[in-house]
């Protein structure tokens, strides 16, 4: 591929290499040879096996756990391009980590996401291309350009097609802060849209208080950018269950699941967890509830746009 003058390379560390695959696929390139490790002592060691000088250079990887491993790769691979004299850097991190640690909800808190923005720019990135960061406000951590892709319109359709003719579906909001993202789910399936409004005592820990909105006897969707231990959808579902909701759905982009959040979701009056695979599934928290949406069709059109300097805007209103 040859648009502009620059050859286009995508690499990838080690966290999401079956999406990286995908993406190289549908965009027609093989993914660059690249040795992503460890020496011995754990620094990250990395070896660039092609040339790169003048190239458009893509690295995908999410920032998922193990968290700091993956982000050291990344910015290490970030740094080894660059010192390579690669044309432009591209990170792309279909998922980013750190991103809850937004602002300072306590004194002498660290704003962590700020933290990583610096580093990811020093290293040597040129833009930043992500999904669903978990505070929007993030894209002005970065004095770089910052490319910010919506996995709505994948789950919507999604539902649209499985709800198809149905008029007893309602999009419910785990809480407050998920509203504007589960009115978007909403309205793309023409349907009301009910809150859950709750107390979090503390981290980890939320009480459900009241429901806002008709949820009995119809199928609810719970909406949220990620799931992490599953204790606010699970309780949210639960409390749908007893005010009367007929069946419920939940649906999240990023599928981080730790701790006990699997156990949590096998036990929960959930039918069907649909996530994104902007984090790779391991095999164990592959159960039958939980069906993964690849993300890689928009991600690999994103790329290309880029690459080709093509406006990507089109891609938070389409599939």
């Amino acid at each position: 591929m040859n648009l502009h003058g620059k050859d286009i390379k995508i690499f990838t560390g080690n966290s999401n290499r079956q999406l990286v695959n995908e993406i190289a696929e549908k965009i027609g390139i093989p993914v660059g040879v690249a040795s992503v490790g460890c020496f011995s002592d754990g620094e990250t060691a990395v070896n660039v096996g092609e040339v790169v000088r003048g190239s458009d250079v893509f690295i995908i990887q999410s920032t998922c756990q193990p968290v700091n491993d993956n982000l050291m790769e990344l910015l290490v691979m970030i740094d080894a391009v660059k010192r390579a004299s690669a044309g432009r850097i591209t990170a792309v991190i279909p998922y980013f980590g750190y991103a809850r640690q937004d602002r300072k909800a306590r004194a002498r808190d660290p704003i962590s996401a700020k933290l990583v923005a610096n580093l990811l720019t020093i290293a040597g990135a040129d833009r930043i291309l992500t999904m669903d960061l978990h505070a929007p406000q993030i894209q002005g951590f970065f004095d770089i350009p910052v490319d910010h892709l919506l996995g709505v319109p994948i789950i919507a359709e999604y539902f649209k097609e499985k709800f198809a003719g149905e008029d007893d579906v309602v999009v419910v909001s785990p809480d407050v802060g998920s509203v504007t993202r589960s009115r978007k789910v909403a309205e793309r399936l023409d349907c009301p849209l009910a809150i859950i409004d709750k107390r979090r005592p503390k981290a980890n820990v939320s009480e459900v208080m009241n429901i806002i909105g008709d949820i009995r006897n119809k199928k609810c969707i719970l909406v949220d950018d990620l799931m992490d231990t599953g204790g606010t959808i699970v309780n949210g579902a639960n409390a749908l269950m007893d005010a009367g909701a007929k069946e419920i759905y939940a649906c999240c982009t990023h599928a981080v699941l730790s701790g006990p959040a699997i156990q949590r979701i096998q036990d929960s009056a959930i039918k069907e967890l649909v996530v994104l695979n902007t984090i790779t599934l391991n095999e164990d928290k592959k159960i039958n509830k939980i069906k993964a949406l690849s993300v890689a069709g928009v991600f690999a059109e994103a790329i290309e746009r880029i690459y080709g300097d093509i406006s990507i805007s089109t891609l938070f209103t389409q599939i």
